[in-house]
């Protein structure tokens, strides 16, 4: 389905009230704003983003790798350990 979003004074975007029901966009939430090549822009709620960056994560390390095993590791890299 397509929305359509108006642009109002000092840049601000009327996200429709459907779409802000739709994926719980709350007054004063954190929404990523992400350009891509082609010219287009994509809008995604911050909670979208920290998971997609958990995804992304999980394909790199695998899913049993810790955030304590990432600090060991840079420790280690650092010389602190």
């Amino acid at each position: 389905m397509t929305y359509h979003a108006k642009v109002i004074a000092g840049g601000k975007i009327v996200i429709p009230a459907d779409l802000r029901r739709e994926f719980g966009i709350k007054e004063g939430d954190t929404l990523i704003l992400e350009k891509d090549d082609d010219g287009g822009l994509s809008i995604m709620t911050f909670e979208r983003s920290v998971r997609e960056s958990q995804r992304r994560a999980r394909a790199i390390f695998g899913s049993d790798y810790t955030v304590d095993q990432f600090l060991k590791e840079r420790r280690a890299d650092w010389g602190d350990e």
